[in-house]
């Protein structure tokens, strides 16, 4: 089916038609689908405890859920605030749980990083804040840098597989990773912190909490501001980001809560297209060399950079119904606005640059309804999600940004996403529950593709002139669009041994939506089509939690779909198929335990293998991780000393004959160690609260292990490297010193 839209997309009318499911949706609650339960974190969540009243179980950097029905790890707020980074994003915090890790080599909060998890990298996995799904529309991926700095955040929920059927998004194939946002306090405070560290990084936040007011102090408001600034640890690789964070609640009535959130981020940077310190550079120990302040230089950071605001809003409504019903609904917007302009790495000329657009806005709504029983708990909800997205990539000049005529590419798209879910948790007796759920998937996508210049769908009958910069004749553009769907059903059963000792088996499906670039093919001729991937995951594990002593294990094993190859067919369409299947499994742990007078330590560890069906080991992901961290919490000191180990892994490399060589490259073992030492004084000035200092050391011994190819050269490989490959290395020490005062 082919037809024409026109961009700007307009909402109104689809905002009517979710508006009418929506209310269908409720009347027909008996038979459709459902929401998982957010995690409370108000059980690790610590901020309102004096030190002294601490346990392991709350300040390890990362634990098992009793109530967990898969593989999940908890990140607490008083780890976030006390051990990452004033400048880092959510990645410091992630990266404490078993099997994942990220690396930034601008500097901690200073890259777009991208977190992998048991193998998978970031683009298999649902990453959700306050369990409302954000990702890019063009493929699922997340940017780092532009999403939720650690002041915005007041815990991270991991789910180490596609979760239940209420886990919602459109990549649960390898797992979740759940944001959540700041705890509300009680008392009135106002915090002041200034951060100075490494590279001329420098933070100012203001951070302004209302504590209960209004009438029978049913209102509560936190604010933050700040504004961060750092030259980078590669060769000017300039940072410059500022953000608003707010967060209202409000008791309607003894049983319904109001909440409203919203977040806005700029961030403007000089970061290069193509990342990465050239092997030859590596070789003589230069590691930060990356851009030039030389204008007569093709890789002068004037040529290069970024301006990507981001903003983030939501209307919360939770209710007591009565009769054991709960209903949760949330109303949301988030938008993205990367404004891109970089130049070739090697030349300058009237088309060496080019001048990039990726921008969406995306409306939705998330409902739930659950409906505690004496059989259980039935949960059911709807998730609906609209996205409106333009995306070019122009040849440009980068002395004076004059555009070529024609762009390489020139798209828009909608992206409409519903899945309604319905599950019941069974409970037989007052130890075993067995929930099973099923979920629809369904996607439907509708784009405008402009005539171009080669990079998407050619010039549609049109002629390229000879220096590949305009269009004379043919369509102005092509319409078509594709309808995904399957069906996600899900099995756990959940068992309590004891009060603080459970075990889970978890049987579950999840799918990934397949990137629009299916359809960058000459006049977006597809077929067939290609069909969601899939992953299927068996899991088992055990918990352990109490006062002193926290433990839990897993043992996994999922069969996952491989990314489509394509062809072209005799009648010239491009045709989608699967390259096969991979296998990943291994097992898991981490525990917390108490060795007395303040001071506990942190473990976990994760083997495993994630391979193709020829038994080739996918790029990225490592044969073992393994975290160790001794932490100290006792008086005005909290203290924590952490090491993350990563094993050997592959990187694909590249013949002329072949574009992708598995296994090229050998990537050795990376060690990191970071260091978090806070002193807290009570009125040091007199009128004020309290105030922290904070010594933070990110990388304490200087390593600078390769931790990818950024981009080999064809033919290299481990056993014949090119001076040329761009590497991925760890960014040198860094240090720095924040004071928070609060009054």
């Amino acid at each position: 089916m082919v037809f024409t839209i026109s961009p700007p997309f307009c909402l109104r009318a689809s905002t009517l038609h979710i508006s009418r499911a929506l209310a269908i949706f409720c009347l027909a609650a008996p038979c459709v689908a459902a929401q998982q339960e957010p995690v409370n974190l108000s059980t690790v969540v610590v901020t309102a405890k004096t030190p002294e009243t601490l346990q392991p179980n709350e300040t390890a950097p990362s634990q098992g859920r009793l109530e967990a029905r898969s593989a999940q790890s908890v990140v607490s707020d008083y780890f976030i605030r006390n051990f990452t980074s004033a400048v880092a994003d959510y990645t410091q915090a992630v990266t404490m749980t078993p099997g994942a890790f990220a690396y930034s080599p601008n500097g901690v909060g200073l890259s777009d990083s991208k977190i992998t998890i048991r193998g998978l990298s970031d683009s298999y996995s649902v990453m959700t804040f306050d369990s409302i799904p954000f990702n890019d529309t063009n493929g699922v991926s997340h940017h780092s840098w532009v999403w939720f700095p650690t002041q915005f955040l007041g815990g991270v929920v991991v789910d180490r597989s596609p979760g239940s059927a209420s886990s919602v998004g459109q990549a649960t194939f390898g797992g979740s990773i759940n944001l959540q946002s700041r705890v509300l306090e009680p008392e009135r405070r106002t915090s002041v912190s200034y951060s100075a560290g490494s590279w001329n990084t420098r933070l100012v936040n203001l951070e302004h909490e209302t504590g209960q007011f209004g009438s029978e102090g049913k209102s509560n408001l936190l604010v933050n501001v700040q504004k961060m600034k750092s030259d980078g640890y590669e060769t000017y690789n300039r940072q410059d980001r500022q953000g608003l964070s707010a967060k209202f609640q409000h008791e309607l009535t003894n049983a319904t809560t109001l909440t409203l959130f919203g977040s806005y981020l700029d961030l403007k940077s000089n970061t290069p297209n193509i990342k990465g310190v050239s092997r030859a550079n590596y070789d003589v120990g230069n590691y930060t060399y990356l851009l030039s302040a030389d204008p007569a230089r093709a890789d002068y950071y004037g040529y290069n950079f970024y301006d990507v605001p981001t903003s983030f809003v939501y209307v919360g409504l939770n209710s007591r119904l009565g009769d054991g019903w709960v209903l949760e609904d949330k109303l949301y917007r988030y938008s993205y606005h990367n404004k891109q302009n970089y130049n070739s790495a090697t030349k300058i000329s009237a088309t060496s640059a080019t001048d990039k657009l990726n921008a969406y806005n995306t409306y939705g709504n998330l409902l739930k309804l659950v409906r505690e029983s004496a059989m259980g708990s039935l949960r059911m909800g709807l998730w609906m999600d609209q996205a409106d997205s333009h995306r070019y990539q122009i040849q440009s000049d980068p002395r004076t940004w004059v555009d070529a005529a024609a762009p390489n590419f020139n798209e828009s798209y909608r992206t409409i996403s519903m899945q309604p879910y319905v599950e019941h948790e069974f409970k037989l007796g007052d130890k075993l529950k067995i929930t099973p759920g099923l979920k629809y998937a369904s996607y439907r996508q509708d784009f405008l593709h402009q005539q171009d210049l080669g990079s998407g769908v050619g010039p549609l009958g049109g002629t390229i002139n000879a220096a590949k910069t305009a269009i004379t004749g043919g369509a102005g553009s092509v319409a078509n669009n594709i309808r995904y769907s399957d069906w996600l059903p899900s099995l756990d059963v959940h068992y309590a041994i004891r009060p603080q000792w459970s075990v889970y088996a978890q049987l579950a499906e999840g799918d990934q939506i397949p990137s629009t670039t299916v359809f960058d093919v000459p006049y977006a001729k597809v077929n067939p089509a290609p069909k969601p991937t899939k992953a299927k995951t068996f899991q088992t594990g055990t918990v352990w939690n109490s006062a002193d002593m926290t433990l839990a294990a897993d043992v996994y094993y999922t069969k996952l779909d491989g990314a489509y190859t394509s062809y072209l067919d005799a009648t010239g369409n491009t045709a989608w198929v699967f390259s096969g299947t991979q296998v990943n499994q291994g097992v898991e742990a981490e525990g917390s335990f108490a060795l007395g007078r303040g001071l506990s330590v942190y473990a976990n560890a994760t083997f495993g293998s994630l391979k193709y069906a020829n038994g080739q080991w996918v790029a990225g992901a490592p044969k073992d991780t393994e975290t160790v961290a001794l932490n100290y919490n006792q008086a005005a000191w909290a203290a924590s000393l952490s090491m993350n180990r990563v094993g050997k892994m592959y990187n694909d490399g590249t013949t002329a004959a072949n574009p992708t060589v598995h296994e090229a490259f050998t990537l050795n073992p990376v060690l990191l160690t970071n260091l978090f030492v806070n002193y807290t004084v009570k009125h040091l000035i007199g009128f004020d609260k309290e105030t922290r200092f904070q010594l933070g050391v990110n990388n304490v011994f200087n390593r600078h292990d390769i931790v990818g190819i950024a981009t080999p050269t064809a033919n290299s490989s481990s056993a014949a490297p090119n001076a040329a490959d761009l590497l991925t290395i760890l960014p040198g020490r860094s240090l720095a010193f924040t004071a928070t005062m609060s009054f």
